[in-house]
């Protein structure tokens, strides 16, 4: 693929805005069109990016005639929108969470395999590079066995679309970077909030890894992303500690062998690497790259399934009071 990448992109809110930055400025993309739901809030996202508008995705795809598209709608409207696109046969690039049925994940993930479509999703939190480092560090056997994971992911309540969006939506980071780095979950065990006009917004979730370690998840937005330590995870093993702080704030590996700390906090000057959105920027990159040399997505939408699956296995502890194994 030697031209530009024509993309259009389905969502005028906050977030797709972010969408909408990096599509504007990346150098191999021709950002061509945004679809909204309201004339007014479509046309003035559509004006500040020099793009055209459209309030049908029909039409949309019928008159631009895209090579990628993006979607980035409220959580719980992902699903019917998604299924257009697929059965109109154009690749995605989709927002998480994917949906919040099994049966909703399943039909996305089916219908886009049977037409072979590229169809990547956006969990960008181990793009960050206190995760990568992280990550290389457990690769490399600093750590040795892993044996305790502990996510901690609290701030301000997204809405009321849902009982669990919470724990669908804004624990799916969670969720997927645990198996990300410490590998895949095998059972958990969940208890979650039952407060009066609350919902079930707080949570804290027993984990066991498939390779012996066990964890916990903790989340809750009941709370504000301006408190302190509103983000952290820790991973301890055999022979070594690992400290991620607000995602892309601060690294840290202890050793046993050594009273030295190995830590990475970005320079004076270095706003892009302690900037959240910017792991957006750094997913993208590649995703992009392996769109156009024709290679899968480096994160499938059927992620997207994983942590849902491992979410509804949470609800589904917390309403019967068992382990459930997933």
């Amino acid at each position: 693929m030697s031209n530009r990448t024509k993309i259009v992109l389905i969502g005028a809110g906050g977030w797709g805005d972010q969408h909408a930055r990096i599509l504007d400025a990346h150098p191999d993309v021709e950002f061509a069109a945004v679809c909204g739901r309201t004339e007014a809030k479509t046309r003035t996202r559509a004006e500040k990016y020099g793009v055209r508008h459209y309030l049908n995705i029909e039409k949309m795809l019928e008159a631009e005639k895209p090579d990628l598209v993006h979607i980035s709608l409220p959580n719980t409207d992902h699903f019917e929108p998604t299924l257009k696109v697929i059965k109109a046969g154009y690749p995605i690039f989709a927002e998480k969470p994917l949906v919040y049925s099994m049966e909703e994940a399943d039909t996305l993930i089916e219908e886009a395999a049977r037409r072979n479509l590229w169809f990547g999703i956006n969990f960008n939190h181990h793009y960050s590079i206190p995760y990568q480092k992280a990550y290389q560090a457990i690769q490399d056997g600093k750590l040795g066995q892993l044996c305790l994971a502990t996510w901690k992911f609290t701030g301000g309540r997204p809405g009321d679309d849902d009982d669990f969006t919470g724990l669908i939506a804004m624990q799916s980071h969670g969720f997927n970077t645990l198996e990300h780095l410490c590998g895949p979950i095998s059972s958990v065990m969940a208890e979650l909030t039952e407060i009066k006009g609350r919902k079930h917004n707080s949570m804290s979730i027993s984990l066991r890894f498939e390779n012996g370690a066990i964890g916990t998840l903790i989340g809750s937005n009941d709370s504000s992303y301006k408190y302190p330590n509103s983000h952290y995870q820790e991973i301890l093993g055999e022979k070594g500690r690992i400290w991620i702080e607000a995602t892309s704030k601060r690294y840290e590996l202890n050793t046993n062998d050594s009273e030295l700390s190995e830590v990475w906090e970005a320079g004076y000057f270095n706003d892009s690497d302690r900037q959240f959105r910017t792991t957006f920027d750094k997913h993208y990159a590649e995703a992009l790259r392996a769109f156009r040399e024709g290679k899968e997505p480096p994160v499938r939408a059927d992620r997207g399934r994983r942590v849902l699956k491992l979410a509804m296995a949470c609800i589904e502890s917390w309403k019967t009071g068992r382990r459930v194994e997933t």
